[in-house]
């Protein structure tokens, strides 16, 4: 903060000597030099008490107002949130499956009985009563979801949710005391590494604030995520144990038994075979914790939930197929639909598409297998074919673009084998650029070549216009220049390994919106000061750099006037006579608008600060993050382009009208613009991600909207949404599409079965 004011003074103190020394005579300065200087003196006051308001506000600050207030905000979008989603999921359509669940009969995975549940009373019950299995869980407070793929854990474990919070505000009621009835929040498990969070509850607080950004209002005062994670108010919901590495999943059980209290809640869902291998693995299980596995469907369940699906009158096809799936004449079909997903499998291929159902009970249901396969092979075209496009709002589950059959295969196969389920089943939009070979020297050329050709053909044309040289000599110096810096910049950003990129890949999305702010100088002010530092180093910086290409364009200007140019020796007085004059005119250029850019940038960076903060209702989905974070770069290019054309032309123009600084501030206001935009905060996530995207499409590996495919894949039902990240419906579909067979055939789609 010190660092701040001294330079900040030390612009000042270089203005003002350039108004009364510089011209070289005892002549008053020009106002708009007075104009120059005021504004210095605006930027030095407005950092010295940006550094005094907010050295006393932070020292001054609690961890948390408002506890309670918190919880529910997070109740609030937590069911918004997963309210969509069980709807995509079709939960209740056109009823829940009928899956039974009990204790585990492998006692070696869990504490004994008696530590579970008051009385020892076993945990048992039916999906189709999710109220009765809630209150189970409400007595024994922790529960592992154990069963093989397709079984349905995680939908179980939404249901929980879903019902948990129906209730939660009954439960507070009757709570004793001041407690606070926890909130369920669901969160994939792959993102926690033991490393960086040792504890559950560090792991939490960094979740909650990256996937509900409404916890960070100031309504709720600094801290709010971490005093619920810490306090005891979050039941986390954690799901995917079986997503992660042995030794991972060995330390993660060691952490939440060093985490969790006597009354903690807490929901782990895992596939059996790795859950046994971590509890022996780890020398013991998941403290006080229940631990259910399913039951595998009846074939009279199956058969009659398949019957609920169709319409009231089966076509006499479809009554074959059911009375061979009941009667057992079709055991590969028994044993598929024994399972969620081979119902979710046989509904989607056969009966949302209404294709005819009779290789079901043919030779192809005698072989579970066969017919698995058969139906993972089919199920993108026959959802895609179900589902024509519909720009109706209201129509949730039609996609919003046309997508082939054949495309929409190769984009999730590219996603499913890039995003490997070896190495994650989490599908970030803002890793993308991850899977793209030499992102990072790709980055800090394509960043590099634009901001360094925007700025030297800008420069090249104020400096012709100030020098007033022949339009054809301005464009031929801003064609020189720009193309000169250009190419410098871009391929000394990627010959570098991608300076830009080597962090910039790596960052997660910001966030920034402009609906529902309140504009306050308590919001903007830690921007204000932030952003007049950045904005004085480079303003100092540019402004040094642009005084010199006024020097040599003077030079050029001087020497058309000798006679022109003969060969190498003009072209080395040249170079001689640019720095004699370059220096000491980028010195002075330096010193007038350094503290000018300073407050331009302040002003910006409160702003964009403004920009970025959430509010109450503030949801985190993956295109939510993907629009705000463009939101934020975008705002960040505008503001600065506003902002240091307005003061950086004024003070640029010292020396002409006021009109004529406008004039020339606006070409540089467009460069601060760019750059301050494209180099400035901690949030590249959009832009790395589009840049990436374009060579993915090129490749034809992934569409040029993105974002708008994967929204469509969602509401296809063939994709999740899990907070800010999408994974697919089933992990065995995951896992097909990821096979080295899907990945060689990509291209290669068949046609829905008729």
């Amino acid at each position: 903060m010190a660092a701040l004011a001294i330079i900040a003074l030390l612009g000042l103190v270089g203005m003002s000597l350039r108004w009364v020394n510089w011209s070289g005579d005892d002549s008053k300065g020009h106002p708009l030099d007075f104009f120059a200087i005021l504004l210095g003196a605006i930027g030095v006051v407005s950092a010295a008490a940006g550094i005094w308001v907010t050295f006393r506000t932070s020292s001054g600050r609690s961890d948390i107002t408002n506890v309670k207030a918190a919880a529910q905000t997070l109740a609030e979008r937590v069911k918004e949130q997963w309210r969509e989603e069980a709807r995509h999921r079709l939960v209740h359509d056109p009823r829940p499956m009928p899956v039974r669940w009990r204790r585990t009969t492998n006692q070696a995975l869990m504490s004994p009985p008696h530590l579970i549940a008051p009385g020892g009373d076993i945990f048992a019950g039916h999906s189709n009563d999710i109220a009765a299995l809630a209150r189970q869980f409400r007595a024994c407070h922790r529960l592992v979801i154990t069963g093989g793929a397709g079984t349905g854990k995680t939908t179980l474990a939404v249901q929980l949710l879903l019902q948990l919070l129906a209730t939660r505000d009954a439960d507070q009621d009757t709570a004793a005391g001041d407690k606070t009835e926890p909130v369920p929040v669901l969160l994939t498990i792959s993102g926690w590494n033991t490393a960086t969070h040792p504890t559950l509850q560090d792991w939490l607080a960094d979740r909650l604030e990256q996937d509900y950004p409404a916890l960070k209002t100031p309504q709720l005062g600094p801290g709010a995520a971490g005093a619920l994670a810490r306090g005891g108010h979050i039941l986390p919901i954690l799901d995917g144990l079986d997503e992660i590495s042995p030794d991972q999943r060995v330390r993660i059980m060691a952490a939440l038994n060093k985490s969790l209290g006597e009354r903690d809640y807490l929901i782990l869902t895992s596939r059996t075979a790795e859950f046994r291998a971590t509890v022996d693995k780890a020398g013991r299980p998941l403290v006080a914790a229940e631990v259910i596995a399913p039951r595998a469907l009846s074939r009279q369940d199956a058969a009659d939930y398949l019957r609920d699906c169709l319409s009231g009158s089966p076509s006499p096809a479809w009554k074959h197929v059911l009375n061979a799936l009941v009667q057992h004449t079709a055991p590969g079909l028994a044993e598929l639909a024994a399972t969620p997903l081979g119902l979710w499998l046989i509904r989607t291929v056969y009966v949302d598409s209404r294709a005819d159902p009779r290789p079901l009970a043919g030779p192809l249901g005698n072989d579970a297998a066969a017919l698995r396969t058969h139906l993972l092979n089919h199920v993108i075209p026959a959802v895609v074919e179900a589902h024509p496009p519909s720009s109706d709002p209201a129509d949730h589950f039609r996609p919003r673009h046309p997508w082939t059959p054949e495309e929409t295969c190769r984009y999730l196969t590219y996603l499913a084998h890039t995003f490997h389920p070896a190495t994650t089943r989490d599908i970030a939009w803002w890793r993308i650029a991850r899977t793209t070979p030499h992102i990072r020297r790709l980055i800090g050329i394509v960043v590099g070549l634009v901001v360094g050709l925007v700025s030297g053909l800008v420069s090249g044309l104020v400096s012709g216009f100030v020098l007033d040289l022949p339009v054809d000599l301005t464009v031929g110096l801003s064609l020189m220049v720009g193309l000169a810096v250009g190419p410098a910049v871009g391929l000394t950003a990627g010959l570098t390994a991608g300076f830009l990129g080597r962090s910039w890949v790596d960052q997660t999305p910001g966030y920034a919106s402009l609906h529902g702010q309140r504009l306050s100088l308590r919001t903007i002010r830690p921007g204000i000061v932030v952003g007049f530092v950045v904005g004085l180093v480079f303003g100092l910086v540019v402004s040094f750099m642009l005084g010199l290409v006024f020097a040599f364009g003077l030079t050029i200007k001087i020497m058309l006037e000798d006679g022109g140019f003969n060969a190498y020796n003009d072209f080395k007085i040249l170079f001689q006579l640019g720095l004699e004059l370059g220096l000491p005119a980028a010195i002075v250029f330096g010193l007038n608008t350094g503290p000018a850019a300073g407050l331009a940038g302040g002003l910006a960076g409160g702003l964009i600060k403004w920009a970025e903060q959430p509010t109450l209702t503030s949801t985190s989905s993956p295109h939510s993050t993907w629009r705000s974070d463009r939101t934020l770069t975008l705002l960040r290019t505008l503001v600065f382009g506003l902002m240091s054309g307005l003061v950086f032309g004024l003070s640029l123009g010292l020396e002409s009208t006021l009109a004529w600084a406008l004039v020339l501030g606006l070409p540089l206001g467009l460069v601060f613009g760019l750059v301050g935009g494209l180099m400035n905060g901690n949030h590249h996530a959009w832009l790395v991600c589009t840049i990436a995207v374009a060579r993915l499409a090129l490749r034809h590996r992934l569409p040029w909207r993105v974002m708008e495919f994967l929204r469509d894949a969602h509401r296809l039902g063939l994709l999740r949404e899990v907070g800010p990240i999408y994974q697919f419906r089933h992990a065995d579909l995951h896992d097909h599409l990821a096979s080295a067979s899907a990945w060689t055939a990509r291209f290669a789609v068949q046609q829905t079965p008729k």
